[in-house]
């Protein structure tokens, strides 16, 4: 199992970038500065455009956040969210015969207030009714290609360690575990294991 980690391109933690005490229940996975000249592209499938937000769009927010089980979601607890998101970083895909949003993803400063100039790729979300066709990998690269166009170096996100299938697609994107402690290595040892994952598309 040590040998099939060593296989995928990981980022060590670093002193000055340690892993935060309210992030314990958490994966973090980070952009590799050597990957900031090769972004990643990823094409909507047929029927389906992608936008950035515009008022309004809140209430379908809320009920795809349902709609995945993050529950309780409303003005006051997306105002957070909101005073964090970069200029034109809330990208929303639209299912073109209907005009309904069916996934979303954000690109938010210092969310948790704890990494000064990281951008975080955060609150991913697609319609399960939707699923299979890539659109969470579409605006997951418009979050990261949105970083860089805005100048940052320090990109990352957070996810639990059972939602197999959005590690398999950051994975895929290009975003690398970030390994921080025996416990930390020990969980993506057992995830790639499950993914039967032995090198990261390049």
């Amino acid at each position: 199992m040590d040998r099939q980690l060593d296989t995928i391109e990981i980022a060590v933690g670093r002193k000055d970038s340690q892993v935060h005490s309210n992030d314990v229940k958490q994966l973090r996975m980070v952009w590799p500065e050597s990957r900031l000249r090769a972004l990643p592209e990823w094409s909507l499938a047929t029927g389906y455009a992608i936008r950035t937000y515009r008022p309004g769009d809140e209430s379908r927010f809320y009920q795809l956040m349902e709609l995945v089980g993050w529950k309780g979601w409303n003005d006051e607890r997306l105002s957070y969210s909101l005073n964090r998101i970069l200029p034109d970083g809330w990208f929303m895909v639209l299912h073109e015969a209907s005009g309904v949003i069916v996934a979303s993803a954000m690109a938010l400063h210092n969310y948790k207030g704890t990494y000064p100039f990281w951008g975080e790729l955060g609150w991913l979300v697609a319609d399960p009714d939707h699923s299979g066709r890539g659109l969470g990998m579409a605006v997951a690269a418009q979050v990261v290609r949105r970083f860089v166009d805005a100048g940052y170096r320090l990109i990352h996100l957070h996810t639990e360690d059972f939602r197999l299938a959005a590690l398999k697609s950051y994975l895929k994107l290009g975003f690398v575990p970030w390994i921080d402690g025996q416990y930390v290595k020990e969980c993506w040892q057992r995830i790639l294991e499950q993914l039967n994952w032995l090198v990261a598309d390049p």
